[in-house]
């Protein structure tokens, strides 16, 4: 009788995870198959060549389905931060842009804002005026790409918003941040779907493996009671898998030695780079101060409490005096109320514990930003005006400010000092805005001296 070859399992198994991978991946290819939009908006250029201007009329009120998509992507990774089509959030409401301005003047207004307020264009400088004079960043997207964002707006006009919706079409207010890498409800379906299906397959795959195993054994026993087996066939029939060759093995003992290695130099680095670090720090305060109710609800503005934000280099913390002038006379019993004046009874100040806090080797000026600059308080505080509890939003890092300084438009309007400065940089540089690292804002004497 010839003699009988036991396979490794292993090659089964192989074989079979394979297959159920395959499986699963042409599954998933079929599932993503639908087109769909990043949700991080559209970089500049990619729809460039995917729609031509002039097979969009958004002075009409339409435009191709295709432009209408492209605009829908675009507005949410550029503009829904500031705008919305039918309300007004930082920016204004968008509703009829086509008909109050020509795309003659959008196009140059969304790629350089400041250019066109320095230049002393009527509307522009009316606009720059009615919002507080916030200047709106430079984009560096094509005729195209804005054209199509104009259509995605003409055709939102008027659409009724329900109670989980927004006219920026974001699904989030007005002021509030969204989750980031929210998904919508279609591509969440397909998410959903394939977490299922996942699932689903990991399971069959498991019980395939079990039910192998169990018929491997069965098979060890009916050919244990054979008497026909030769000593080679015994031998591969009771052999046992030796697991101590594994980790008495020098390659894997250096596998795992350099691994370790790795890892600890991996997270020593990490908390190297996180020293000073505090994103998201948000400690317990002595009182328990609603910025949400206060700055939100009530819509008291930051400056009111915060008196030298836009005069002095540092932003004070305000003084119970402050809190009187309207708690003298309202919610007086509140037990949080009363820690006020406990403190003042005892001439104390209220231990307000630091959130936002630079090191000493940098110098950071709040009047420059807030009075020179016109930065709101949102651009590095965050939504300010929705925290119960504030916590730090930026995370303050030098990068993160060189990167604010090489980006945002530095406001030169009316200040003859710049004069000759713009006009030397916009000779060499063409339609690029002149920002903060184009004055000097990039150079390390600024904030270390």
């Amino acid at each position: 009788m010839n003699s009988i070859r036991l396979r490794p399992l292993s090659r089964l198994f192989l074989a079979l995870f394979l297959t159920v991978a395959t499986i699963g991946e042409s599954l998933a290819q079929a599932v993503g198959a639908a087109p769909a939009v990043s949700k991080e908006g559209v970089a500049p250029g990619a729809t460039a060549a995917a729609t031509p201007a002039t097979a969009v009329a958004p002075a009409a009120g339409g435009g191709d389905a295709a432009a209408i998509a492209a605009g829908d992507a675009l507005f949410k990774g550029n503009c829904a931060q500031c705008h919305a089509v039918n309300d007004v959030v930082v920016g204004p409401a968008l509703a009829g842009i086509a008909k109050r301005r020509p795309m003659s003047w959008i196009i140059p207004w969304v790629k350089n804002s400041s250019k066109m307020v320095a230049s002393g264009d009527e509307y522009s400088v009316k606009i720059f005026n009615q919002y507080s004079k916030q200047q709106m960043p430079s984009f560096q997207l094509s005729d195209q790409e804005i054209t199509s964002i104009v259509a995605w707006v003409t055709s939102q006009e008027g659409k009724a918003t329900g109670p989980n919706d927004n006219a920026n079409g974001t699904g989030i207010k007005p002021g509030e941040q969204g989750p980031a890498g929210g998904a919508d409800t279609a591509d969440a379906g397909a998410g959903k779907y394939m977490n299922v299906l996942l699932i689903v397959l990991v399971v069959v795959l498991i019980v395939l493996i079990v039910t192998l195993v169990i018929i491997a054994n069965i098979m060890k026993d009916v050919l244990r009671g054979r008497k026909d087996l030769d000593g080679r066939d015994r031998e591969v029939l009771e052999q046992r898998f030796d697991f101590s060759k594994i980790y008495k093995s020098t390659a894997v003992r250096t596998i795992v030695g350099v691994v370790f290695v790795l890892a600890v130099l991996y997270e020593s680095i990490q908390g190297a780079m996180g020293v000073g670090l505090q994103q998201g720090y948000q400690p317990t305060q002595p009182i328990a101060f609603s910025h949400k109710l206060h700055a939100g609800e009530h819509q008291i503005n930051c400056a009111y409490c915060h008196t030298s934000v836009y005069k002095s280099k540092s932003a004070n913390i305000p003084s119970a005096n402050i809190c009187m002038n309207c708690h003298s006379q309202i919610k007086t019993e509140s037990p949080e109320i009363k820690k006020i004046y406990r403190a003042i009874e005892r001439k104390q100040p209220i231990q307000w514990v630091r959130i936002h806090n630079l090191p000493d080797l940098a110098y950071f000026n709040h009047s420059q930003h807030t009075q020179v600059g016109g930065i709101e308080c949102q651009t590095c505080h965050g939504p300010i005006q929705n925290m119960d509890v504030v916590y730090q939003y930026s995370p303050l890092t030098m990068g993160w400010c060189i990167n604010c300084h090489r980006e945002t438009p530095l406001n030169t309007k009316g200040n003859g000092y710049y004069d000759n400065l713009v006009k030397l940089h916009d000779k060499s540089n063409g339609a690029v805005p002149f920002t903060v690292s184009s004055n000097g804002g990039t150079e390390c004497s600024k904030c270390h001296y």
